[in-house]
């Protein structure tokens, strides 16, 4: 047997009975040689580190738009945290911990600039709305690799299209990925929050903090463990008390936070800048180039000009902006 062989056959002796087998992905739309080294979802997590719009996610706002510190998170360190938690719950389930990496890596390709401002924005400029998730699939579908997409199998691109709302991904590792997720933004943009002085340890609901952790390490601690303890199976939850407690948590958050007028103050800005970016494509379709022109010829401007704004980083969408409407004589 090759090493990708002995792998497949470890993860039958080793993994619970309902973990998802690299042996058994129900594949990529376009068939390929098997690699003599690599599983198959560890050839997915390979290529999603590799391409462009993974790098690209260092640069994009996961809350606080232009923030004047370098520790807040962007949405890279997000799904560096997101990936963490979820390889650990994989773990000690016994479930496919590649499978469960690739689909975390991979579950914010499609976010746009300015983060969930910015998906807003193309939601209402858009004809059919517009989804991050959706849009991550169409990532690694269609727009990577110069048109090609990264082929990805199956079970990835359900996880990424299945990780925030809705219906649920079908593998219990993509499943795993929508909690942590969970689990790490109320957390980290709860930290983030207090750094910047928008709350205070003080502001979290007493109830909550004494029950999952007067920390951020205690509360994720709280929230894993009760993942790990209540999964039965393919069933992949926590118990009833600790996910009231995690609600009451993004509740405080959303109120507190994602709402507050001073953490969102330049969000105002960005819908002018989404909007005056994208009428300007359309307006003015030929400003599209290389695949982007493909695009524009087989889907409309509209996709291609959605597809364009929605994989530029917040400083690009800036850069953009200035160079359309602002006359380079008045820049400074």
């Amino acid at each position: 047997m090759n090493i990708r062989e002995i792998t497949e056959n470890n993860e039958k002796l080793i993994f619970s009975p309902y973990a998802t087998l690299s042996a058994q992905t129900k594949g990529r739309a376009a068939k390929e040689e098997k690699c003599e080294l690599r599983t198959e979802f560890q050839r997915d997590r390979d290529r999603i580190i590799h391409c462009k719009a993974f790098r690209r996610l260092k640069h994009k706002t996961q809350v606080f738009l232009s923030p004047e510190s370098d520790h807040y998170r962007t949405r890279l360190t997000h799904t560096l945290e997101v990936s963490q938690i979820a390889r650990t719950v994989a773990r000690a389930l016994r479930l496919n911990e590649d499978l469960t990496e690739a689909i975390a890596l991979a579950h914010d390709l499609g976010h746009t600039p300015f983060g969930h401002a910015g998906e807003r924005a193309l939601d209402i400029l858009v004809s059919g709305g517009f989804t991050h998730f959706e849009q991550g699939v169409r990532v690694c579908e269609v727009l990577e690799k110069g048109g090609e997409g990264l082929n990805l199998t199956a079970e990835v691109l359900d996880g990424i299209l299945n990780h925030t709302r809705g219906q649920w991904a079908y593998t219990p590792e993509g499943k795993i990925v929508r909690f942590s997720d969970r689990i790490a933004y109320i957390n980290h943009d709860i930290d983030d929050a207090i750094s910047a002085g928008i709350i205070s340890e003080s502001d979290i609901p007493k109830e909550a903090a004494e029950y999952l952790g007067k920390t951020k390490s205690e509360r994720i601690d709280s929230l894993v463990k009760s993942l790990v303890k209540s999964s039965e199976g393919a069933d992949i939850k926590m118990d009833a008390e600790t996910g009231k407690y995690c609600d009451l948590m993004h509740k405080f958050l959303f109120d507190s936070v994602y709402t507050n007028p001073v953490a969102k103050s330049e969000e105002s800005k960005v819908y002018d800048i989404i909007e005056g970016i994208y009428e300007h494509i359309i307006k003015n379709p030929d400003t599209l180039s290389g695949e982007y022109k493909a695009i524009r010829e087989k889907d409309g401007v509209s996709r291609a000009a959605a597809d364009y704004i929605a994989g530029m980083t917040d400083h690009f969408a800036v850069t953009t902006f200035e160079n359309i409407y602002i006359p380079k004589f008045w820049r400074v």
